[in-house]
C-alpha cells in the first residue's frame, strides 16, 4: 500500500547537468510542489543550481532521500546509472521519472518496470515530445480524423554532437524522441525495422540513422537522425489521405497541406484519388515549455494517482526499438521486434 501524498509535493533531482538543472528551475517554479533538494557530484553545478533554486545540494542522492524525504524525483543522470538508482528509489517507495532511454538494457527496464508495479509507485519517463503543444494538436487532429488514413510518417531530428553524450549513440540519445511520438500519433505496433547507421565524428558510437519502420496498419515511418550537422532541425510529418501535417518541435507550429482532391465526406475517404495542391493551414498553438508540462503532469499523476501519459512500458518499447534499429544496421538486415513484457 502506497503512502498517502500531501497537498505539496516534495520533489528532489539527481544529476543537476545540462538538463537536470532545468528540471529543478522548473520544480521550483511550480505550485503545489517544493524542491528540497538536489543531487549531484559535481560541486560547480550542483551548489549553482542549489543557490539558484533555493534548495540544498548533496553529494550523495541516498543522503538526500533519507533527509528530505521527497515523494518524487526526477533522475537525470548519465543512462548507465538510471537503473541502480530508479531501482532503488522506487524500493523506498519514491516515484521516479526517469529521462529518456529508460534504461541501458531491456532486460533491465523490464525488471524496473515490474518492480515499480509491484511496489505501486509511478515510473515516468521523460520523453518531453509528448508535451510538445504542437504534437498534442497533431494528435487531437489524427484522432478526429482530419488526415483520413495516415499514409506515412517521417521525422528529421539532426544537429551537432553533444559533449555531454558520452555512454549512447544518436540512436538511443535522440531517434527515441520520435520513436515514442511515432507510437503515439499512428497508434499501431511497429512490425519491422530497418535501418543504416554509420560513425563520422564519434569514436564509439554510431552517430547518423537512416531508419524505417512498417507499422501493423500499415503505416511507414521514416528517421533521419543525426549529430553531424551544422545546423539544428527537428521536424516531424504525417501523410495521409487529406493531406499532410507538419510539426515543427523547435517553434511548436503546426502547419496543414490540404490534398486539393481528397472529398471530406466519409464516402469519399474510403477511396484514395491521388493528390493534388490545396490550401496551406497554419493552426495557433499555445505555446508552453515542453518540461514544465511534463513536470506538472508528473506531479498530478502522483498527487491525484493518475496514469502519467508516458509510463514505464512506454519507455521500454521505445528502448526495444532504438535497440532493433541499431540491431539492424549493424547486422545489415531487416528485425521482427519482440514483445517487451
Amino acid at each position: 500500500m502506497t503512502k498517502s501524498i500531501p497537498t505539496r509535493l516534495r520533489a528532489a533531482v539527481i544529476g543537476v547537468g545540462a538538463m537536470g538543472k532545468h528540471h529543478a528551475r522548473v520544480y521550483s517554479e511550480l505550485e503545489n510542489v517544493e524542491l528540497v533538494g538536489v543531487a549531484d557530484p559535481d560541486p560547480s553545478v550542483r551548489d549553482l543550481v542549489a543557490a539558484r533554486c533555493h534548495t540544498r545540494g548533496y553529494v550523495d542522492y541516498r543522503k538526500l532521500v533519507e533527509v528530505e524525504k521527497p515523494e518524487v524525483v526526477s533522475l537525470v543522470v548519465p543512462t548507465c546509472y538510471h537503473y541502480a538508482i530508479a531501482r532503488d528509489l522506487v524500493e523506498r517507495g519514491v516515484h521516479v521519472l526517469v529521462e529518456k532511454p529508460i534504461t541501458d538494457t531491456i532486460e533491465e527496464g523490464r525488471a524496473l518496470v515490474r518492480q515499480a508495479e509491484a511496489r505501486g509507485v509511478k515510473l515516468g519517463v521523460g520523453h518531453i515530445e509528448r508535451f510538445n503543444p504542437a504534437v498534442i494538436a497533431l494528435k487531437e487532429r489524427l484522432d478526429r480524423g482530419e488526415l483520413g488514413a495516415p499514409f506515412q510518417v517521417s521525422v528529421r531530428r539532426i544537429g551537432g554532437f553533444p559533449p555531454r553524450v558520452r555512454d549512447v549513440g544518436v540512436v538511443l540519445d535522440l531517434a527515441t524522441h520520435d520513436l515514442d511520438v511515432m507510437r503515439y500519433l499512428i497508434g499501431g505496433r511497429v512490425v519491422r525495422v530497418s535501418a543504416e547507421i554509420a560513425r563520422e565524428s564519434n569514436d564509439s558510437r554510431e552517430d547518423i540513422l537512416c531508419g524505417l519502420l512498417r507499422f501493423d496498419n500499415g503505416v511507414i515511418g521514416l528517421l533521419d537522425v543525426n549529430w553531424v550537422s551544422p545546423t539544428k532541425i527537428r521536424s516531424l510529418t504525417v501523410n495521409g489521405q487529406c493531406g499532410m501535417f507538419v510539426v515543427n518541435y523547435l517553434t511548436q507550429d503546426l502547419e496543414f497541406y490540404e490534398n486539393a482532391n481528397a472529398d471530406s465526406t466519409w464516402e469519399s475517404l474510403q477511396v484514395f484519388r491521388g493528390v493534388a495542391e490545396g490550401r496551406m493551414i497554419r493552426y495557433p498553438i499555445s505555446r508552453r515549455e515542453p518540461l514544465s508540462l511534463e513536470l506538472q503532469a508528473f506531479a498530478r499523476s502522483v498527487s491525484h494517482d493518475e496514469p502519467f501519459p508516458v509510463g514505464g512500458g512506454d519507455g521500454l518499447q521505445a528502448l526495444m526499438l532504438a535497440m532493433c534499429l541499431v540491431q539492424a544496421g549493424q547486422e545489415n538486415r531487416s528485425i521482427i521486434p519482440a514483445e517487451v513484457m
